[in-house]
């Protein structure tokens, strides 16, 4: 059975990012070798990462802090997260966050961008 993530980029792989510059185990990635190739997740039971139906709350808190443990070590955390930020990835614990943690990031990056935009739309002298 794949492991989630390979199981998504098998099935889209040109929406699966390509790292960029020195990156996990074993260097920079390609498309031959993507970013998820070095994540420590790779080596754990994906079920740790995403939730059985009707999970009981304490179950679900103590799963997700043991699957945030595996990625605060993981050589790709960053690459990670972006991707579920960037999917965005609805399920799971990606890059150190879950699902309503990564909803929070993406919020605040809606409103700095929204910020930027309005503050960037003050500064432009009126043409008059």
């Amino acid at each position: 059975m794949l492991h989630p993530i390979e199981a998504r980029s098998a099935a889209k792989p040109s929406l699966v990012p390509v790292q960029r510059g020195p990156g996990g185990a074993g260097g920079a990635a390609s498309e031959d070798n993507p970013w998820h190739t070095g994540a420590a997740c790779r080596r754990d039971e994906a079920g740790l990462f995403f939730a059985p139906s009707k999970e009981p709350t304490a179950a679900r808190l103590a799963r997700e802090e043991q699957a945030k443990r595996v990625c605060a070590r993981c050589p790709v955390l960053l690459e990670c997260r972006e991707h579920a930020l960037m999917m965005p990835e609805p399920y799971g614990v990606w890059g150190g966050l879950t699902a309503a943690e990564r909803r929070v990031v993406l919020a605040r990056r809606r409103r700095r961008d929204a910020e930027i935009r309005e503050a960037t739309r003050q500064a432009r002298p009126m043409a008059g």
